[in-house]
C-alpha cells in the first residue's frame, strides 16, 4: 500500500492527459487568485512603495545576510511563531504539503502508468507527507485554533477564514483514504476520488477567499521588516518608549501613563476562563 502508485491504478479508467492537465489547471487557479489578491489588497504596491521610500536613508547592511536570515528563520523555521505548539503545527503542515505535493506532481508526470512504475520512496514519502498534513492540521483545528471557552464561540463555528485549513484537510484526508480503499480493493473508490478532486479544486480555487495566497508574500513582508529595522528606518514608524510625551498621552488610564513598555507576562499566568 505504501509503495505503490495510486495514480498509476487509476490510469486504465482516467488518462494520465486528463490528470495532468488537472494539476495545470491548479497551478493556473493558484497563481491567478494569488495576483487577484495581491491587486485587490495592494500588498506588492505598499511594499514597493515602502523599500523606494525607505532607500538612500538608515544606515547602510548587508541584504544577503538578511535575505538568508529571512529565508532560514522566517521562512524555513517559521520563527514569527512564538507559541512553540502552535510552531510545531506549522512546519509539521507545511512541509508535509510540500513533500505531499510535490510526489503527487512527480508520480502524476513521470509516472502516470503501471508500465512506468515509481520508486517506492516516491510513494512512501507522498503517505509520509499526508500523514503529516494530518497531524499538523487536525492538531492544529481541535486543539490549538482558538480557545472555545474563553472566545465564547461554538466549536462548530467556521469562518472564511478557515477556508485554506479545512479544504486542506478534506483533500489530503479523502486523498490517503482513497488511495488506502484502493489497495484493498474497496468499491466506492470512484466516489472518494471524486470528492478528493472536488477538495482539492476548492483549495486551490479558493486561493482569493483564503489564507493560502500569504504563504508567497509574507516572506516579502518578513524580509522587508528586517531590512526596515536593521538600517534603522523601521517602517517610517516612532519608537514606542515611555520617554516620548506622544506615547504617555496617548492612554487614557493615568495609571498607564507611567507603566513600563513591558507589562511582562502576567497575562499568561492562567488560562483566560472567566467569561
Amino acid at each position: 500500500m505504501f509503495t505503490s502508485n495510486p495514480f498509476a491504478a487509476i490510469s486504465a479508467s482516467i488518462p494520465p492527459a486528463v490528470m495532468q492537465t488537472y494539476v495545470v489547471v491548479m497551478i493556473v487557479l493558484v497563481a491567478a487568485g494569488t495576483l487577484i489578491d495581491i491587486l485587490h489588497k495592494g500588498s506588492a504596491k505598499y511594499f514597493f512603495d515602502n523599500i523606494r521610500k525607505s532607500r538612500g536613508k538608515g544606515a547602510p547592511v548587508d541584504i544577503a545576510s538578511i535575505a538568508v536570515k529571512t529565508a532560514v528563520v522566517d521562512v524555513l523555521a517559521s520563527g514569527e511563531f512564538c507559541n512553540t505548539r502552535r510552531r510545531i503545527a506549522h512546519l509539521l503542515t507545511m512541509y508535509g504539503f510540500v513533500l505531499h505535493m510535490v510526489t503527487t506532481a512527480l508520480m502524476v508526470y513521470a509516472y502516470p502508468t503501471p508500465a512506468m512504475p515509481a520508486p517506492a520512496l516516491v510513494a512512501q514519502l507522498w503517505w509520509l507527507g499526508g500523514l503529516m498534513v494530518l497531524a499538523g492540521g487536525y492538531w492544529f483545528w481541535f486543539f490549538i485554533r482558538v480557545d472555545v471557552a474563553a472566545e465564547g464561540n461554538s466549536p462548530l463555528r467556521v469562518v472564511r477564514a478557515d477556508l485554506f485549513i479545512l479544504s486542506l484537510l478534506a483533500s489530503v484526508t479523502l486523498g490517503l483514504l482513497w488511495a488506502w480503499m484502493q489497495s484493498r480493493g474497496s468499491r466506492p473508490t470512484g466516489l472518494v476520488f471524486g470528492l478528493y478532486l472536488v477538495a482539492t479544486a476548492v483549495l486551490f480555487g479558493g486561493v482569493y477567499w483564503s489564507k493560502f495566497a500569504h504563504m508567497f508574500f509574507k516572506p516579502a513582508a518578513a524580509f522587508e521588516k528586517r531590512v526596515a529595522k536593521a538600517n534603522g528606518t523601521n517602517m517610517n514608524l516612532p519608537t514606542q518608549t515611555r520617554d516620548d510625551p506622544a506615547q504617555r498621552e496617548r492612554h487614557s488610564m493615568e495609571l498607564l501613563k507611567d507603566a513600563p513598555m513591558d507589562m511582562g507576562l502576567g497575562i499568561k499566568r492562567e488560562a483566560p476562563r472567566h467569561y
